[in-house]
């Protein structure tokens, strides 16, 4: 597939209805954590990130951040680059700011396409919003310091091989859980990442091993 065809395709598919939950799930911790009980939804916290697609040897190529190890629950894990919305804020300004905050994306340097379906992360309390969008070339770039530890640069047909697709049983939180993820690049992917890539993937034909 080349960067062009799935520019193409994301357009397409970003403008009908999305494949949603049921896309999410292929690759989504099993049992799904919930809401608490007596949650109140009102307390969600809304937060937004980038999926920056663009040309890399003219095949397209996502960018994700491993987050510093010293931030909280959620460091050394692989994740979009994004974070809170602030007050007044659309969530793809919200996309864009974070993004020249986190990955130092400079403004003007890609084109939104659209969102994918909001994913909630009860463990953190937010719903997240990605956001899709082009950069023409591979975009300057560089990590925040405290808050990225790495930047990612990952070709979609590594997403797409299934040598790089795992599912393991693993205890978090007093939990055994099992987790589907992509291994490459010396990371894991997994989680709300994870998920969000899976609807992406699923508009560019992907589908998961599992089900092959």
């Amino acid at each position: 597939m080349t960067f062009d065809d799935a520019v193409v395709r994301l357009r397409a598919g970003l403008a009908a209805p999305l494949p949603g939950a049921p896309a999410q799930e292929a690759l989504a911790p099993r049992p799904r954590r919930a809401w608490p009980p007596r949650f109140d939804i009102a307390r969600i916290r809304d937060a937004a990130g980038l999926l920056i697609v663009f040309p890399l040897d003219h095949r397209p190529a996502i960018v994700l951040t491993v987050r510093a190890g010293t931030l909280g629950r959620h460091g050394g894990q692989v994740s979009l680059p994004g974070g809170v919305v602030d007050p007044g804020e659309t969530f793809e300004q919200a996309a864009l700011r974070e993004a020249n905050e986190e990955i130092a994306l400079p403004h003007g340097e890609v084109e939104v396409l659209g969102a994918l379906t909001a994913l909630d992360i009860p463990v953190s309390g937010f719903r997240l919003h990605p956001i899709v969008a082009r950069a023409a070339r591979r975009p300057p770039l560089a990590a925040a310091d405290g808050e990225v530890d790495r930047i990612l640069e990952i070709p979609v047909a590594e997403l797409f091989d299934p040598a790089r697709f795992s599912v393991e049983e693993r205890t978090r939180d007093g939990r055994t859980l099992t987790i589907p993820f992509f291994r490459l690049r010396g990371v894991e992917i997994w989680g709300a990442t994870a998920m969000v890539l899976a609807e992406f993937l699923t508009l560019l034909g992907w589908v998961s091993p599992e089900k092959q």
